[in-house]
């Protein structure tokens, strides 16, 4: 029991990256500049962040009335292990109590249904919010009855109020997270591992246009938050310190946005050149006469989004990376390279296990298992993950 509490623990701690306001603001910014009313008369809920710490809360309570809200909700998971530790957030001169004979360290539910300047000095701040809080003016500030999990029945009832969640969920639990969100049918903007977009749960609600990466953040380094006491490689918290975040904070390269709300990077077409142009032209495809055709799939591989042929009407491999410029007016997804895609209409053939096992020794001159079933092949080898995409017809 003791190494089981230790080990959730450390999962916890692990789980805790705080997302910085100037990245919350850039995301969000791009939804606004595309549609202004994207959050008008709209409930938002950010059902993973502590009041007290989170820069979610933050954002839109500064920017309750701009965005439209109709109504705010966010609640914390009282495991954390910074929970009502790590930021000042309403200032200090103003401290919210913990209710009554429960500890101060619980999991909350702040509920804001509008803010305004209550002390009169002409402006509005948080503490302002801290303010109405405590005088129970039209907010709301409780503890919960549990512990705070988004999948606990309290928080499931908040989440049937909301339209939207806009969050960032522990990154072990993303797949649980996100289905949770899409059974529920909720719109979403949240962040998690780039690597993502190959789960199982998650590649089919791309491909079928349920779920797209946001507008900011793919194969771009963002900063975060830590725990005292998490490991952070140092080349990460150096260049968290380059990009001007000195202390516990990290950057996670491979970190990106998932949403289901429109924005307009989604529509920018990519600008291409042809088949022959590339392979004379494209320094990144320089020595190769041809696009290379997959042993195993009727696609020719494309290893770099910006070298995607825009006269070849067949289906291609790019990489996942692709996503990030992906138009679904300009292209249509057709699957993946991997053995569990459920529409692998592509596959031209499957390898045995002998197969595999000989590849195996050709390749790496020992006994083992090459399994060539899980990706695209070529001359015998496999390629990285693919998306296989073709174009749409004009």
């Amino acid at each position: 029991m003791a190494n089981r509490n230790l080990a959730e623990a450390k999962r916890a701690k692990n789980d805790e990256f705080y997302t910085q306001y100037a990245d919350i603001e850039k995301e969000i910014n791009a939804y606004l500049e595309y549609d202004p009313d994207t959050f008008r008369g709209k409930i938002v809920y950010s059902n993973c962040d502590d009041p007290y710490e989170s820069n979610f809360f933050r954002y839109f309570v500064l920017n309750f009335r701009r965005l439209g809200l109709a109504r705010y909700i966010a609640t914390s998971y009282k495991p954390s292990p910074i929970a009502n530790t790590q930021l000042d957030l309403f200032g200090n001169d103003i401290t919210l109590p913990p209710a009554k004979g429960r500890p101060k360290i619980a999991a909350n539910r702040f509920i804001i249904n509008d803010v305004g300047d209550m002390d009169g000095d002409g402006q509005f701040n948080l503490g302002d919010i801290a303010r109405q809080l405590l005088a129970n003016t039209n907010n709301e500030w409780a503890p919960l009855r549990g512990d705070g999990d988004f999948r606990s029945d309290e928080c499931i009832a908040l989440l049937a109020q909301a339209d939207i969640v806009v969050t960032n969920p522990p990154f072990s639990l993303f797949r649980d997270y996100l289905a949770q969100l899409i059974d529920h049918h909720k719109q979403l903007l949240i962040i998690g591992n780039m690597n993502a977009i190959t789960y199982k749960e998650v590649f089919p609600l791309i491909k079928e246009d349920r779920l797209w990466l946001g507008a900011t953040g793919a194969g771009k380094d963002m900063v975060f938050a830590v725990p005292e006491g998490f490991e952070v490689d140092d080349k990460d918290k150096q260049k968290a310190a380059r990009l001007g975040y000195v202390g516990n904070y990290t950057r996670l390269g491979n970190s990106n946005w998932f949403t289901n709300l429109d924005h307009g990077r989604r529509h920018q077409p990519l600008s291409l050149m042809t088949m022959a142009d590339n392979l004379k032209f494209n320094k990144k495809m320089q020595g190769k006469t041809a696009y290379e055709v997959y042993d195993n799939y009727d696609a020719i591989e494309v290893p770099y989004t910006d070298a995607i042929p825009s006269d070849y009407e067949g289906v291609m491999g790019v990489p996942i990376s692709f996503l990030d410029k992906y138009n679904p007016d300009q292209f249509e997804i057709v699957g993946t390279l991997e053995s569990n895609d459920p529409d692998n209409a592509c596959r031209t053939r499957f390898y045995t296990a002998k197969e595999c096992r000989d590849a195996y020794m050709a390749r790496f001159g020992k006994p083992g298992v090459y399994d060539l079933n899980a990706s695209g092949v070529i001359r015998g080898v496999k390629v990285f993950k693919r998306v296989l995409i073709k174009q749409r017809s004009a």
